[in-house]
């Protein structure tokens, strides 16, 4: 291993120790379940609005979005990172603040599979199972995505077994978890947010001088047909201009929808301390969304230009989602200082995986553990053995998602897409309908959650294989069937009890 590895490999090594002390620190905190799953709802601004954005984006906004914008320009990359911009806004503007409230009210709700059934008094908690269903189907993958990146990550830089790197990383996101729980979560979320912008920062500026410039890069990307433009793509294989079609536009868009339904985010809004000061966390992740999505964008188009000067080996497939690394590893080479910014901007993509993969398996052990089969554990175990519960839960969802992860060859910006259809596909409109809809009631929900879920994969591999006026990202669609089903199964059955409307109204 070279001067420059072990550099590197330094600064790794600090950054995970600080992970796990943060995780050892917050599990002093933890005294019952709703402090393990929801910090007590003791988040501040800061940290409620950079710990959603960070386990928002995951790995996915310093791989999976360069990674597309190098192989195929800016369309695809730049529709998609419009959508999330405007979804993350709305998200925060109209749902934040209403959720946490209701949360509140409704029963104290620590899991949104237990909001909708406290909300719509579903004694049976049908609703909470099959929520907590869903959420296991489609967080187990979207963890093994994050589980990938970070061996993806270690191989393609010191050449070392891929499945070996990807279990030691996982070991270190279930530790500082499952010591800490939400709030080690949030807390870690918060510096890992912090860590991946210093990482961007560094990334572009030394792209942009080893590709001689901004000039350079913009003169470059002009030079391939299709490249920089929002209506054309680049097709790197055959090296010419394709159309971009207004219903691929409006798929990449159609993103955005995915905010309503993420778990991971929304439990940031109930665990907020003060509702009055979601406005400021709205603006301070609304910020760094746009941003950190601009920058990423710019990163693959800079990839590229050093790619076509020698600089960097030409990236295809999903090796491209690697194009940080190639520019971190290009970087060790010039010293031992910039060895150590090159850690830096490794431990900022460990971070955008962490981030993340340590929501996910929160929620997912939740959806066990507390919606599942927190009847059953309330009335047979103490606090204590609950807790204990809630930890072998999210241990056993980690080595399921070490399984998945297991090939090498997965990309993660596939797994993303179909997880994140998933979760805003079930969840988005019921959320909505929820807590804007007076007359919704629990049969609407249960509707809209199981057509939204099932619509997700018929369209996914059924439908979209058809292409044509077909090919469109199955969020939008299987969205849009499961408003339709809240609303004609809610009117056609009964109208919710006088003690729901009520609290509806209080809210």
């Amino acid at each position: 291993m070279t001067t420059e590895h072990i550099c590197i490999m330094i600064a790794i090594i600090i950054y995970l120790g600080a992970m796990l002390y943060v995780g050892y620190r917050c599990s002093k905190n933890n005294h019952d379940t709703a402090d393990f799953y929801l910090g007590g709802r003791k988040l501040g601004p800061l940290v409620t609005a950079m710990s959603a954005e960070a386990s928002d984006m995951s790995s996915w906004l310093l791989m999976g979005l360069p990674g597309l914008a190098y192989l195929t320009g800016i369309a695809d990359a730049g529709w998609t990172a419009i959508g999330l911009a405007i979804g993350t806004y709305v998200n925060w503007k109209i749902v934040a603040k209403r959720i946490r409230r209701y949360t509140h009210v409704a029963g104290n709700s620590i899991t949104l599979p237990s909001f909708f059934s406290n909300r719509y008094r579903d004694s049976h908690k049908i609703l909470q199972s099959i929520g907590a269903i869903f959420i296991v189907i489609f967080f187990i993958p979207y963890t093994a995505s994050g589980f990938a990146a970070c061996g993806k990550l270690f191989s393609s830089l010191f050449g070392v077994n891929y499945v070996g790197a990807m279990l030691i990383s996982a070991i270190v996101i279930v530790g500082y978890t499952t010591l800490g729980g939400f709030l080690a979560a949030s807390t870690t979320d918060f510096i890992q947010s912090i860590i991946m912008s210093i990482a961007m920062i560094i990334v572009f500026i030394f792209g942009i001088n080893i590709a001689g410039g901004i000039s350079a890069v913009i003169e470059n990307a002009q030079s391939l047909p299709g490249y920089l433009t929002m209506t054309t793509t680049y097709d790197p294989v055959a090296g010419v201009e394709q159309p971009y079609p207004l219903i691929s536009i409006i798929s990449m868009i159609a993103w955005g929808l995915g905010y309503f339904g993420m778990p991971h985010i929304l439990l940031r809004f109930m665990a907020i301390e003060d509702e009055n000061k979601l406005t400021l966390s709205r603006r301070v992740a609304t910020t760094w969304v746009v941003i950190s999505l601009a920058v990423a964008v710019l990163i693959g188009v800079i990839g590229l230009a050093m790619s076509d000067t020698g600089a960097l080996t030409v990236l295809t497939g999903s090796d491209s989602e690697t194009i940080i690394v190639r520019i971190s590893d290009l970087l060790s080479t010039y010293g031992i200082v910039p060895a150590f910014l090159a850690g830096t901007i490794l431990a900022g993509i460990l971070a955008s995986t962490m981030s993340t993969a340590d929501s996910q398996l929160l929620a997912a052990s939740s959806a066990v553990s507390s919606d599942l089969l927190g009847g059953i554990l309330a009335k047979t175990a103490s606090k204590k053995n609950t807790m204990f519960a809630d930890r072998i839960t999210l241990i056993l969802i980690s080595v399921i998602a070490a399984f998945l992860a297991s090939d090498p060859d997965s990309s993660v910006f596939n797994i993303v897409s179909f997880a994140w259809a998933g979760f805003g596909a079930v969840f988005g409109p019921v959320v909505l309908f929820a807590l804007f809809w007076r007359r919704s009631n629990w049969q609407g929900a249960l509707a809209g959650m199981i057509s939204g879920g099932t619509m997700v994969f018929i369209w996914k591999y059924l439908v979209r294989p058809m292409g044509g006026a077909w090919d469109i990202y199955e969020l939008l669609p299987a969205f849009l069937i499961s408003s339709a089903m809240i609303v004609i199964v809610s009117l056609v059955t009964k109208a919710p009890s006088q003690e729901i409307t009520e609290e509806f109204d209080r809210v």
